[in-house]
């Protein structure tokens, strides 16, 4: 049912802590560290967390805290995030906030970085950020590097950031590939719903790279929804509450906390609502073990990415940890 090219790949996590209808946002937070100590006795190779501001389905809002919580929850597995939006913090502060995670759990912490800069205008003015601040990311990225290496001409030194090795990751959106492949660094690209603009975004990532001291050559993982189940039908009923969020945002302006898929299902939807939901169940890898080994397959091959970053979320607990124990059970199957 695998195969080699799935065996031969890394399969990580990144969990959004999305919140569920009904529920405190605290327990989303629980629950993004408890997958994470599933993630790591199913052998997934890292698990990171996100940054969201003002979002009513995300509580996660400060990656580098949540991160602290989850490596302190678990022993083996890479721990990181995806991402810190360099936009929104002084690179000298990102630095030191790695640096003390790398200081407590050494060998173990990933500094993956975008450069969005806020959901809505709402929320970039309570941060102090504008659209244009996310012009100056390949600026921001070299200065956070640079407090790690000692270079920063303010004679001030990152502490305890300073000689210590943090990976960079660059969460790629349209110019992000090609920062990347400018420093020289690993790149993380979505979404696998669009494959065509993913492969012209790794070829253009390949094409540009820069040996740098991070990386002697291109590292490229995908990322995106996958839901694997013991039926097609069951996996889709994983896609619908994430799609029902997305659609909502795209005609309310704000992104909601999950529903559960009755819910949904039962629902009354508008022409537009309709429309914008079905698009957003559209694409994703998704059904029973074998057909997800066989799409999955296809997008290794095509991508010739290193590592998968699986970022499914859904309302049902039970149901996403069974899918990530199948997805598990596939890069796994004879090792």
């Amino acid at each position: 049912m695998s195969s080699a090219v799935i065996t031969r790949t890394r399969f990580s996590v990144l969990d959004r802590s999305r919140t569920r209808s009904g529920r405190p946002p605290g327990e989303a937070l629980r629950d993004t560290v408890a997958l994470a100590r599933a993630a790591e006795a199913l052998g997934y190779h890292r698990f990171w967390v996100s940054e969201h501001h003002g979002v009513p389905g995300v509580a996660g809002s400060a990656p580098t805290v949540l991160a602290a919580a989850v490596a302190g929850a678990t022993r083996t597995i890479r721990v990181g995030t995806g991402g810190v939006m360099l936009p929104n913090h002084r690179p000298l502060v990102v630095a030191e906030q790695f640096g003390v995670l790398e200081s407590l759990f050494p060998g173990r912490i990933d500094m993956g970085l975008g450069r969005s800069v806020g959901f809505t205008d709402g929320v970039r003015k309570a941060l102090g950020r504008d659209k244009g601040d996310a012009e100056d990311f390949a600026a921001q990225l070299g200065e956070l590097l640079g407090w790690f290496a000692g270079t920063s001409p303010t004679g001030v030194r990152a502490r305890p950031a300073e000689g210590l090795r943090v990976p960079p990751f660059v969460l790629a959106m349209g110019e992000g590939a090609r920062i990347a492949a400018r420093a020289g660094l690993p790149m993380v690209i979505g979404d696998l719903r669009f494959r065509e603009k993913m492969l012209r975004g790794i070829d253009e990532y390949r094409s540009l790279f820069r040996p740098s001291a991070w990386a002697a050559e291109p590292y490229v993982v995908v990322s995106g929804t996958i839901a694997v189940a013991g039926t097609e039908e069951e996996a889709h009923r994983l896609l619908v509450p994430e799609a029902w969020s997305t659609a909502y945002s795209r005609t309310h302006g704000t992104f909601p906390p999950l529903a559960d898929a009755r819910e949904v299902a039962a629902r009354t939807m508008t022409a537009k609502e309709r429309d914008l939901y079905e698009a957003a169940l559209a694409g994703h890898v998704a059904g029973t073990p074998e057909q997800v080994a066989d799409r999955l397959e296809t997008v290794l091959k095509e991508t010739g990415a290193a590592e998968v970053l699986v970022t499914t979320s859904t309302y049902d607990r039970a149901a996403l940890l069974d899918s990530y124990r199948r997805l598990a059970a596939l890069f796994t199957a004879g090792g």
